[in-house]
């Protein structure tokens, strides 16, 4: 298994407890719980690859993916109750599977195209658009857009530290680990000192 396959896993699983602890703070049942698990898990992924005109999908192509996503999901209906409270247990696994997406998708795209923006556009979309579906499904304004601690910005950034580690030939393992490291970092320190854009006003 190469490193890029296994930090997708990573990503794959920590992006679907986020969506299983989402969709149970909604009040759904196991339906909607392995659907709001499931966008979160491949709605970042499945649109870089439809960009970058990749075939199958990376979880076709892994049909043990969704299979995983379905175990955590049993899982969560059994053991949901357990957690006292919802809502602070978010932002660690949805912080991981954002770090983790943002390298897999990054280093995806540099060996499909050459130009470094693509790459750090394609980490940062795979990195965060399954969340924005799977809050779109909870009847949420996604945080990407909406004035909110930084989330796309810190995927954004640990993109470039991917793309430029792997422009001075880095080990791919060092990389992984600091690019992941920088995101999550980064995403905690802005939701702890609530560093956020301004809105954007009419004149």
């Amino acid at each position: 298994m190469s490193v890029v396959t296994l930090i997708e896993y990573l990503a794959v699983i920590a992006a679907a407890i986020y969506g299983v602890l989402l969709a149970s703070r909604t009040g759904m049942d196991f339906v909607g719980s392995f659907s709001v698990a499931f966008l979160a898990a491949f709605g970042g992924g499945t649109l870089r690859d439809l960009f970058l005109n990749r075939e199958p999908l990376f979880w076709i192509g892994n049909p043990h993916y969704p299979i995983t996503v379905f175990v955590i999901c049993i899982i969560g209906a059994f053991t949901i109750d357990h957690l006292p409270r919802i809502k602070p247990l978010l932002l660690v696994p949805d912080s991981l599977g954002m770090a983790f997406f943002t390298v897999a998708g990054t280093a995806i795209a540099l060996g499909s195209q050459d130009s470094w923006f693509i790459a750090a556009l394609m980490g940062a979309i795979t990195g965060t658009f399954g969340g924005v579906l799977a809050d779109v499904v909870c009847n949420e304004v996604p945080t990407l857009f909406k004035p909110a601690p930084l989330c796309a910005t810190c995927s954004f950034t640990g993109a470039w530290v991917y793309v430029i580690g792997d422009h001075f030939q880095f080990e791919q393992v060092t990389m992984t680990i600091v690019s992941s490291a920088v995101v999550v970092v980064f995403r905690l320190l802005a939701v702890r000192f609530d560093w956020r854009f301004p809105p954007l006003r009419s004149c």
